[in-house]
């Protein structure tokens, strides 16, 4: 190994670094770090700015609008490249950085790669207080970057420039681990940027890396297969790590091998095709009856790469009592969940060893029949949900015109609100890994950010493909200024405003606890003397995009094949009614807080509405 040193500022090591590590995917090499999203400021412009510069060709920096939504854009281009490649923010000291701290949390939530670089205060403190500094009287060590270690795998504050040689790697082994994989976050005091170093060269040598595949122990899949094998009701739950771990020929073929109905949570929506004679539905809170219907039959559930979350679980009320769970996933934390028997692995290699070894076990044909027949007739229910007919317009009938107009191999996004459940229970799937619905940390505004951020991973990919984002007028009202990104970048997409009028599916939820309508329609809102709609439409064509209005779902197919048509970022705006057209049959029970003691006679007969399904409540962790 060579002993010669180079003379680096801090920045300038860091990039140089991320500049040098690959990765193969199918059979390519190419950089982990596709670049980064970054908004200047006097935190991060005079040193990480210079250093980026220098190898902009390398690291392609987008400008972005929002600090918060380049975090959003970063984690869902993490998610299109399936956490094999990830993408840096930097941003400024104070508020800059302090923005980011919503989008970390939902890469948190969401096990995503994403490297955050970050100012900080000077080290010296030879100039506090600096501008946007919060100060600890008690503390001088403790700022606002502090508040990153809620809310990431790696943090780590950089006070000398040789620090890096052990944290950078640190940081990259965290975001490239199957089973700790998340944010990672580098603050960095403004002056220490600056400051030199004489690196081993040997330190930004061309690296290859590969994601380390965690084979099970034997004795837990011989658990788990005696365990299987037991069943006479068995059900896989298929969650977002099957992908994660490139495993969708493994579940697939293992399903078929042992007959075993599949269910999908929200991150594993395309796990299976619609079409596929095993695919029961997704389950849970946004699932469907037929999977809901089995899971609260099956004896024996096999959870793939899933954290349980509530809304897949029913708060768990969705299965038996006395219901026993097998847990794969590559995270110890999510494989013991709930009193499951762990199988800590890989995915794709558990799947094969447990294939292996229940040979010759299939699912008894009743219960796979069964399984059939539910969702033959769920898809009755969502064919009839998403046609027109005399209805009012409604987020079903829109996902069912865009569902039958796009390419097999278009991607889907949606985030929040009332679209997440919609989209889950009515979309079906076309192609495999194609449906993003960030129900992780259920964030309004992700999804024209993560429009943007996945636009940008599939134009590395498959660029003759688009990227269709479902967003309601209150998510696109939060955050929509990466309409401008995406045109400005010539990263199109086709964006669809559903418009009810406020937060509509927050209003069903306080009508359904007995509530009145208050403060989430426009409506509504007692501070609001005369209530307009937005014009979506003249809105987004300010940002560059090409907007329509449509006033029904016949409108919107003829504007949805304009939009497939152009060149350039396209919105479609149409208002839908915020009472009607709800999916209604396929959710189970969701714990919410609701008032144990009420002068409102409606409030107390929903409260102990609500309360009298926690009977079937499991008590396991």
């Amino acid at each position: 190994m060579s002993t010669k040193t180079v003379k680096l500022t801090t920045a300038q090591a860091i990039i140089r670094y991320l500049a040098n590590q690959f990765i193969e995917i199918d059979g390519k090499e190419m950089r982990i770090c596709g670049g980064g999203f970054g908004i200047f400021g006097h935190g991060n412009v005079t040193c990480l700015g210079e250093a980026l510069y220098n190898h902009k060709a390398d690291l392609p920096l987008y400008r972005g609008q929002n600090e918060q939504s380049m975090g959003f854009a970063a984690a869902a281009y993490a998610k299109q490249w399936l956490r094999q490649r990830f993408i840096f923010c930097t941003a400024s000291a104070g508020p800059g950085t302090s923005n980011l701290l919503t989008s970390a949390a939902l890469a948190h939530a969401n096990r995503l790669p994403m490297l955050m670089l970050c100012g900080d205060t000077f080290l010296t403190r030879l100039p506090d207080p600096v501008l946007q500094q919060l100060e600890h009287f008690n503390n001088p060590t403790l700022g606002v970057n502090d508040a990153f270690k809620a809310v990431t795998r790696y943090w780590d504050r950089i006070t000398h420039p040789a620090q890096i040689i052990q944290s950078l790697p640190a940081a990259l082994a965290t975001m490239l681990d199957p089973g700790d994989c998340g944010p990672a976050f580098l603050g960095l005091p403004q002056d220490v940027q600056g400051w030199t170093y004489d690196y081993p060269e040997a330190f930004f040598e061309r690296r290859l890396h590969r994601i380390r595949r965690i084979s099970a122990d034997e004795r837990e899949i011989a658990d788990a297969a005696a365990l299987l094998k037991s069943a006479e009701r068995p059900l896989i739950i298929a969650g977002g790590g099957v992908q994660y771990s490139g495993a969708v020929a493994e579940l697939t073929a293992f399903a078929e091998a042992h007959q075993i109905p599949v269910v999908e949570t929200i991150a594993g929506r395309a796990n299976l095709l619609a079409t596929h004679p095993l695919n029961a539905g997704p389950i849970g809170v946004t699932g469907s009856d037929s999977a809901n219907k089995l899971a609260e039959k099956a004896d024996v559930i096999l959870a793939v790469g899933t954290r349980l979350q509530d809304f897949t679980t029913g708060s768990w009320t969705a299965f038996a009592q006395d219901a026993r769970f097998i847990s794969i996933n590559a995270a110890r934390h999510d494989a013991g969940k709930h009193m499951s028997l762990p199988v800590v692995s890989d995915a794709k290699l558990a799947l094969l060893a447990l294939k292996d070894a229940i040979a010759g076990y299939k699912a008894p044909s009743a219960w796979t029949n069964t399984a059939a027949d539910e969702r033959k007739a769920w898809d009755a229910y969502v064919a009839d949900n998403v046609s027109s007919g005399n209805r009012p317009n409604s987020y079903a009938q829109a996902i069912g015109v865009v569902n039958a107009l796009c390419d097999p191999r278009d991607r889907i996004v949606a985030a929040a609100g009332g679209l997440p459940a919609e989209v889950t229970a009515n979309w079906r799937t076309l192609g495999i890994g194609t449906v993003d619905v960030e129900f992780g940390y259920s964030c309004m505004g992700y999804e024209i950010a993560g429009g943007w951020g996945a636009r940008i991973a599939q134009a590395e990919r498959e660029p003759d493909r688009d990227t269709i984002v479902f967003t309601g007028d209150g998510s696109y009202l939060l955050m929509n200024s990466d309409i401008y990104s995406s045109v400005l970048t010539g990263k199109k997409m086709i964006i669809l405003v559903l418009d009810n009028g406020g937060f509509a599916v927050i209003n069903k939820l306080q009508n359904n606890t007995g509530n009145e309508s208050f403060n989430n329609l426009i409506e509504d809102c007692p501070t609001v003397p005369e209530p307009f709609a937005v014009d979506f439409e003249a809105h987004a064509a300010s940002m560059g995009a090409i907007a329509e209005t449509v006033s029904n779902p016949a409108e919107l197919g003829e504007a949805f094949k304009r939009a497939k048509a152009a060149t350039k970022t396209y919105v479609i705006s149409m208002k839908v009614d915020a009472y009607e057209g709800w999916t209604t049959e396929g959710h189970t029970w969701w714990e919410v807080g609701t008032p144990h003691v009420t002068d409102s006679d409606k409030v107390r007969a929903a409260h102990e509405d609500w309360e009298s399904t926690r009977s079937k409540q499991r008590r396991g962790i």
